[in-house]
């Protein structure tokens, strides 16, 4: 299974704030929309960075609460790694256990295009492991 793949069957929908959003502001942001992690764009809709909960708590874990005041660019992660809808599961896999992140943007011809979470990727996995149990007993049965 495909990058490709997953994004059609759950949309590309994403939500993106701009890098001079305030922290506290960030905060009610996620919890709101329900999600871990939102991808902060620049001009031209390019990413900028992401932010995810993580983020948040090491801010506040060595600043304090005064990390809540501050924009989320001072906080937010700048080196973003994507993938491509051509990337298979195990890569992605792959990219994140590596990267120890839980999130990942999805990226064609540099523009934002989606986002797949590691709940996605293991959800997509199970399918297929199961899919495949299925045709082994299927395949002894026959």
């Amino acid at each position: 299974m495909t990058v490709k793949q997953i994004l059609d069957q759950k949309g590309r929908n994403v939500v993106t704030v701009n890098p001079s959003m305030g922290t506290e502001e960030a905060v009610r942001f996620l919890s709101q929309n329900k999600i871990g992690a939102v991808v902060v764009t620049g001009d031209g809709g390019k990413i900028a960075g992401i932010l995810s909960e993580r983020d948040i708590v090491r801010a506040v874990a060595s600043k304090g609460a005064g990390a809540l005041t501050a924009p989320i660019s001072a906080i937010m992660t700048s080196k973003v790694t994507t993938c491509g809808e051509d990337h298979t599961v195990n890569q992605v896999m792959e990219l994140m256990t590596n990267g120890r992140f839980r999130h990942l943007p999805v990226e064609r011809d540099g523009t934002l295009i989606g986002i797949i979470s590691i709940g996605d990727v293991v959800r997509r996995r199970i399918e297929d492991v199961e899919r495949e149990a299925e045709e082994i007993k299927a395949y002894i049965a026959g």
